[in-house]
Parts: structure tokens; C-alpha cells; sequence
């Protein structure tokens, strides 16, 4: 018998379509903490109200997996892109058939080989940033020594086995554990280190336990559902502004774009990016960034020209001209163009691979900056027309907290914007 969809979901209930806060983690979901991430109940209503029977799925934002994860238990084939190589292997590691009594053979050769590999770990730990790892000429570090010893340890370990698929997972399994046996605390808005985190010194035996924990836990998660409506699927790893080609078609779009919040969302990960080898120099961490859609000022680029086609955006931008001196940056009126001019191309791109009246459904949420609101879903309803596209739904589904800087009201919209392609 197949799990469907409310087995995998125990039939919960969530605050809001747009986010997973207030409701209890999910089986898979569990592997890595995202703190309200998409919730999988859009994916079952957007697929439900589909003009067109829905058999090919598109996420062009792969973030945690959840729409390709959702789309397999509702009988969908999912494709996702995503350009963080950690979150494309997440995803792919979620999604993949595994053999399980393989997995615990390997869990037991990983456990137990990666204590003999000492001195490799040592020179993989000699490539991080200088602040990853406790040294006598450091007052502050992520990990203690014994700590960040044995991650790479369990990583060279984890590299010798022969079946890509679990090279894979058993990182994943790895870089869900990383966050607790450091000493930070790693949340929406970037990193810090936790309370009093000298006093709590933590060592291999933790690692090992933690990590034991983690795949135990999910191996079984992973013999529980793996009977799911649909197994085939497609991750894609790249930039998603170049990553459809013209012999693409999908039946349904659902997706959730980074926000225009000036924050770099790979922060949040670098840890993990690190830790696992995905950044080996800053030339790589540099790159990832670059290929992020433009909702940051983190690093200096030259961002796109904004879309024309959009009242909106036009009196948005020339607030943010006015205001240009008391903003924290002065690139933000060009990141805010920018911003607007990628997701233009995006929705074009996945609007092309669409078949006719297959809908784009979009959870996005609105930024402000000196007072000056960036109302992205009336924007984007703006400009699909222009694309061939028709606004079928534009509902407000939560207000969001601001920053501390504007006062951390909930004042800010999460929307979910749906357009159709006409033709």
C-alpha cells in the first residue's frame, strides 16, 4: 500500500499556508531545522485547484525540499532547482529510494572507521576559515577541537563508501547534527554564539552519539515511507535563472523566493557549507553568492536594471531614492531593482516551460526599509501580464514581523500570488 500524503502529515493542522511555525516537524523534515519553512499543505491545494491535471511539478527554489518531498507522496513527478549544492543534496537525499538494511551496514562502517583517520582529518581541518575550530591564539570558535576532529573524521569516513546515494544522506545526516555540537546558534537572521558556550565543553563521544541519533532516527523514517504515490524526480544544481531549457514542461509551478530583505540566505549555512567540503576557499564562497538572486548587499555586484511595466515598483523605487541617506546601505534602491528584474526572468522562464492555463503559485513577502514598503506580490502581479500570465489569486496569508530597526511590528505581508499561463 502506498503513504500518501496525510499519512506522511498525520493530518496536522498549520497557522498559515506560508509557513510550518506553530506545526509539529515532518518526518524528513526533522534532517535539518528550518525555521518556518514552506509548508507542504500549499503544494496538496495548489495541485488540488489546478485547472490542468497535474503530473510534472516545478520548484525553481529548492530550499528544503518540501514541495519535490510533497509532490512525491500526492503522486506528482517533481523537478527542483536549487544553487546551494548543501540544500540540492538535502533535497536529493529526501527523495531517493534507499536499500535500508544497506544503510545500517553502512552507518555501522562509517562509525567505526572514522577514528582511524586521524591525520587526514587534521589536513581537512587546516583548509577552514579561522574561526571554525579552537586554537590557543583564538578567545572565540565554533568548534571545540575534539569536536571538529571527529566531523571530519565521520566526513572521510562517509566519502570512502562506494554507493553515491549514501555518501550522500549519511552527509546529510552529518550536517544536521553540526548546529548542536557547536557552540553557536544559527537562526533567520545569521549566526551567534550561544549562552555561556565555554563553560560547555563537548567532545567526540557526542559527535558519534549525535550522529548515531540522527540516522537511526531517519533510517527508519526512510523505511516507513518509502512506499510513496511517486519516486521519480529530478534536482537540478545551479543558478535557477539559466537553469530551464526549452524542453522543459511542467504542469504546475509552486515555489517560494528568497525575500528582498538585504539578507544573504547562504549565511545561514555556512557551517554546514564548510564543514561537509561544498566551500574549500573563498573564491567558492564568493561564487555561490554571486549566483543568489539579488536580494542582498552582502557583496558587491552590479545588479540589473529594474522591470519597466510596474507603478508599484516605480514609486517604490523613487521612495527609496529619497530616502537614499538614511538607509543602512545605498545599494539597496539598486538591490530592490535588481531583486525584481531576476524574478521577472524567472517567472518568464518557468511561465514558458508551463503548458497552457498551468498555474505559477508564489509565496513571497514584502521588505521595508526607512519606513518605505517593498510590496513584492503587488509587483509581481504587475508584471506577469507582460509575461502572458494572469493573476488568478493575490491573498495575504500572515503578517510578518520587521526588523528591529522598524520598530518589530508585525507589519509586513507573506503572500501567495497565483498566476496561469494564457497561452
Amino acid at each position: 500500500m502506498f503513504v500518501d500524503f496525510d499519512h506522511w502529515t498525520k493530518g496536522r493542522s498549520v497557522a498559515s499556508l506560508g509557513t510550518n511555525a506553530g506545526s509539529a516537524a515532518l518526518p524528513f523534515q526533522r534532517w535539518r531545522h528550518f525555521k518556518e519553512a514552506f509548508a507542504p499543505e500549499v503544494v496538496r491545494e495548489a495541485i488540488a485547484a489546478s485547472p490542468v491535471p497535474v503530473l510534472r511539478c516545478l520548484d525553481p527554489f529548492g530550499g528544503s525540499g518540501t514541495t519535490a518531498l510533497a509532490c512525491q507522496f500526492l503522486g506528482v513527478s517533481p523537478t527542483t532547482i536549487e544553487v546551494n549544492p548543501y540544500l540540492a543534496d538535502l533535497i536529493e537525499a529526501k527523495l531517493e529510494t534507499y536499500d535500508c538494511e544497506r544503510l545500517v551496514s553502512a552507518l555501522t562502517t562509517v562509525v567505526r572507521r572514522a577514528p582511524q583517520l586521524t591525520d587526514v582529518a587534521e589536513q581537512f581541518l587546516e583548509g577552514l576559515p579561522v574561526t571554525f575550530v579552537e586554537t590557543s591564539a583564538k578567545d572565540r570558535w565554533i568548534f571545540d577541537a575534539p569536536v571538529a576532529r571527529r566531523l571530519s573524521q565521520l566526513l572521510l569516513a562517509i566519502e570512502e563508501l562506494t554507493v553515491e546515494s549514501e555518501r550522500r544522506l549519511f552527509r546529510i545526516f552529518l550536517g544536521g547534527i553540526m548546529i548542536g555540537v557547536s557552540n553557536a546558534i544559527v537562526n533567520g537572521k545569521g549566526r551567534r554564539y550561544r549562552r555561556n558556550w565555554s563553560a560547555t565543553r563537548r567532545t567526540a563521544a557526542d559527535v558519534d552519539k549525535a550522529f548515531i541519533d540522527i540516522a537511526t532516527s531517519a533510517i527508519g523514517e526512510i523505511d516507513r515511507y518509502s512506499r510513496r504515490r511517486e519516486t521519480s524526480y529530478s534536482v537540478r544544481r545551479g543558478d535557477c535563472r539559466t537553469a530551464l531549457d526549452s524542453n522543459d514542461q511542467f504542469d504546475i509551478a509552486i515555489f517560494s523566493p528568497p525575500y528582498p530583505n538585504s539578507f544573504d540566505y547562504t549565511d545561514v549555512y555556512n557551517i554546514e557549507l564548510w564543514m561537509l567540503g561544498y566551500l574549500r576557499g573563498t573564491a567558492d564562497n564568493r561564487r555561490l553568492r554571486e549566483d543568489t538572486l539579488s536580494s542582498h548587499v552582502q557583496i558587491f555586484r552590479e545588479f540589473a536594471a529594474p522591470p519597466m511595466g510596474s507603478p508599484s515598483l516605480s514609486n517604490t523605487l523613487d521612495a527609496l531614492e529619497s530616502v537614499r541617506d538614511d538607509l543602512w546601505s545605498r545599494n539597496i534602491p539598486a538591490m530592490i531593482g535588481g531583486y525584481f528584474a531576476d524574478m521577472k526572468l524567472v517567472m518568464q522562464n518557468v511561465a514558458s516551460s508551463l503548458v497552457k492555463d498551468g498555474q505559477m503559485w508564489m509565496v513571497v513577502g514584502d521588505s521595508r526599509y526607512a519606513d518605505v514598503k517593498i510590496p513584492v506580490a503587488q509587483v509581481l502581479a504587475e508584471i506577469a501580464p507582460e509575461l502572458g500570465l494572469e493573476v488568478d489569486r493575490l491573498d495575504v496569508l500572515r503578517d510578518m514581523r520587521s526588523s528591529a530597526q522598524q520598530g518589530g511590528k508585525h507589519e509586513l505581508a507573506e503572500s501567495l500570488v497565483v498566476v496561469r499561463r494564457l497561452g
